[in-house]
């Protein structure tokens, strides 16, 4: 249910979407750094050249001053004028906002060669890490003697909030975020300044930054030039502030110096990113989970949303770009859990784990005083996941039901506002409560409606019901049993009628009629609304059971980790969880498999090459072929390969959120741009190995080479003071 704060604003959250660790010394074989723990890491041994304290100094100018995280993404400003570079696939939404069939800038790229040229880069927005420190004392002790389960993740996610906006009332110009490092044992509250106001300035066209398209995705040997151009800006008094025309563009305290040189195989690089998450801190069952439940279905769910998009877009060019985003989201998921499960298969993941969790089991119980504290850990754990499993396809269905179907996602939208407008008391305070927010309200709804597609939202939904419609025992959803539906062709047909008859299909109906005022409001109803509104109460009592279970959970996996670090005697680098982790090795190919060896750099021969396949995702534009075969190189070709390097591969320890992150060499120079990972490396988020882990970034010459000799960028160049 909706609970409003006051009559005078609705919360975001009634609508869809919420110092040093305590480490010992040893190094750990992988991982992602946090920013306290760089004396940890060998940097030095490993082949740094500047001092850490060029990297981070608390109170001084680093490079991790020139880092930003990109939405989702990572950049890094490469200017003091504000530009930032990162991945086109992190710009892509935006660059599919700003386009249209007449002015297609996904397509066709864009090239701004002035200020005045950039274009607003919609939904974007940039966090700078300002500080951080140690708050696990604080939330810890806030439920020391609290045993129940729902109420100690209640009181933690509490404190996590009261800590951010403590320090954001000491200091209005940051935005504070309590981040969990270790589940139920270490939080860590980031301070970030915002940037509001980004603008593109140079994207490449599509067949250069997705070329090879899905085909290509997590593949090795690659050739995408996935890279973009950004910039920030702010008030003309330097404080953050929306898209405007007197914005001025963002004086960062430090930006990175490009190395035209490049680098060669096996020269130290290291990373500096926001990796997005990473689970390697788990016990056996929480991969037996991914691997029967989690990853088959989500992956076989997203291609068939996926092929339902292609449909409705294969002749209509506004519908194909309306989906972009969605559909490249989806792929990139989708064959990256699919790599996930071979990974599991390969490595018998699970089996390994399992070996490890009864091994700690033993120790426990050889050790009386370990025993006396965790005796049924390993028990409680397994417990909790028989629990899990017995309901996991209910939960899954309830988590991909909204961001299924768009017009779900926009009653569940619609019955919130009509709770929070009508309980008030009175027709002057429902009518105040509503015109207060309907904007807010439609602000919201404008972005459900971007990707919206009538056909492609019908086939998604119906879909949606025969599989709940299918689901027995456990995860049987009582309002599929209520119904009486007689077999799943007729729950299927049932959304799809409401569907069609809902004023909710479309946006203009919606506005003009049911969000005229709150008196129309408040009489209309449709079947689309009711079904929502029945779903959403069944989903409301199960997510509060899935809460109580992540109370326990965070208790268990606090203990888990606690005594895993005293049977192995060293300590863990906390999982990567969105916040600011140096990742460092070397440029290196690898042997996937028997008799194959993959070399660490690309050419545009290579590229070339492809294109001769006749596959529309290898076409590529005719200038690189002209310039290629005139030697048109520069001063951007590898003396050894005799050609321009497009794309390389490395050993450093990435993730989700790595995109865009840059790739620097041992004085701290940028040389590329990070991407993605190599098939066998998408396991990376369970398991790192230096034999399969390996990453892809986009070489720092082709960048350049693309923007002096195929896009006449140079204004690029010249900023970066090339």
């Amino acid at each position: 249910m909706i609970k409003l704060k006051s009559k005078h604003s609705l919360l975001c959250a009634m609508l869809l979407g919420i110092g040093a660790f305590n480490f010992s010394a040893s190094v750990p074989d992988e991982g992602m750094f946090p920013l306290s723990e760089l004396s940890r890491a060998g940097l030095k041994k490993a082949g740094l050249k500047i001092s850490e304290k060029d990297i981070y100094n608390p109170g001084q100018v680093g490079l991790v001053d020139a880092l930003v995280q990109v939405s989702g993404c990572t950049g890094s400003f490469v200017s003091p004028n504000g530009l930032i570079i990162t991945n086109h696939h992190c710009a892509f939404s935006a660059v599919q906002l700003a386009s249209s069939p007449e002015f297609n800038y996904l397509k066709n790229g864009f090239v701004a060669n002035n200020l005045e040229q950039e274009i607003e880069a919609k939904g974007l927005t940039i966090r700078i890490t300002d500080s951080y420190s140690d708050v696990s004392k604080d939330i810890l002790d806030a439920v020391a003697n609290i045993s129940d389960p729902s109420e100690r993740i209640n009181l933690i996610n509490k404190k996590r909030v009261e800590l951010a906006k403590q320090a954001e009332a000491e200091d209005p110009t940051i935005k504070a975020e309590v981040s969990e490092m270790f589940i139920g044992k270490s939080y860590v509250l980031f301070r970030y300044k915002t940037i509001e106001d980004v603008r593109l300035v140079y994207i490449p066209r599509q067949d250069i930054g997705e070329f090879g398209g899905e085909t290509d995705n997590w593949v090795w040997p690659r050739h995408t030039g996935d890279f973009s151009f950004l910039r920030a800006y702010v008030s003309p008094k330097g404080a953050s502030a929306k898209y405007a025309k007197e914005n001025v563009p963002y004086k960062p305290k430090k930006h990175l110096k490009i190395n035209p040189q490049g680098v060669n195989e096996n020269d130290f690089v290291f990373i500096l990113g926001y990796p997005g998450r990473t689970f390697r801190h788990r016990p056996a069952q929480y991969m037996d989970y991914q691997q029967k439940f989690l990853l088959p279905y989500t992956s076989e769910l997203y291609d068939f949303q996926n092929q339902e998009m292609y449909k409705a877009g294969k002749d209509n060019v506004a519908t194909e770009l309306a989906l972009a985003t969605r559909i490249k989201r989806n792929a990139n998921v989708m064959k990256n859990y699919r790599g996930k499960l071979k990974g599991l298969h390969n490595l018998s993941l699970v089996a390994g784990k399992q070996q490890e969790d009864q091994a700690l089991a033993q120790f426990i119980a050889s050790k009386p005083e370990l025993k006396a504290k965790y005796g049924t850990l390993m028990s409680d754990i397994d417990n909790h996941y028989k629990t899990v499993f017995q309901v996991a396809n209910k939960e899954l269905w309830f988590n991909n039901l909204y961001s299924s179907t768009t017009l779900l996602r926009v009653a569940n939208t619609i019955n919130g506002f009509k709770n929070v407008v009508f309980k008030q008391n009175g027709l002057k305070a429902q009518e105040e409560v509503f015109n207060l927010n309907i904007e807010q309200v439609k602000r919201q709804l404008d972005g459900f409606y971007e990707s919206y597609n009538a056909q492609v939202d019908q086939a998604i939904a119906q879909r949606m019901f025969q599989d709940a419609y299918q689901l027995q025992d456990e995860n049987r959803i009582a309002y599929f049993t209520k119904k009486g539906f007689f077999n799943k062709e007729d729950a299927g047909n049932y959304v799809i009628d409401a569907l069609q008859k809902s004023k909710l299909n479309s946006k203009e109906s919606l506005y003009n009629t049911v969000l005229k005022d709150f008196t129309s409001l408040k009489s209309y109803n449709d079947e689309l609304l009711s079904i929502q509104s029945t779903l959403g109460e069944e989903m409301d009592t199960f997510n509060t059971e899935q809460k109580r279970r992540e109370g326990v959970l965070n208790r268990l996996m606090g203990d888990y980790v606690a005594v895993k670090e005293i049977y192995q005697a060293k300590s863990f680098i906390p999982d990567a969880n969105s916040t600011l982790r140096l990742t460092f090795g070397n440029i290196k190919g690898y042997s996937p498999a028997d008799a194959t060896i993959m070399k660490p750099f690309t050419t545009v021969q290579g590229l070339i090459e492809k294109g001769n396949s006749g596959l529309p995702e290898f076409e590529y534009p005719e200038t690189i072929k002209n310039a290629w075969l005139a030697k048109n190189f520069g001063a951007y070709a590898k003396k050894e390969l005799n050609d321009v390097p497009v794309n390389i591969l490395y050993n450093m320890d990435t993730t989700g959120g790595n995109s865009g992150s840059p790739i620097m060499n041992a004085n701290g120079e940028l040389i590329g741009v990070n991407f993605d990972r190599s098939y066998d490396a998408t396991i990376n988020d369970f398991a790192w190995n230096e034999h399969y882990s390996r990453s892809i970034g986009v070489d720092i010459r082709y960048v350049l080479w693309i923007a002096d000799k195929i896009d006449n960028a140079k204004f690029i160049l010249k900023e970066m003071g090339i």
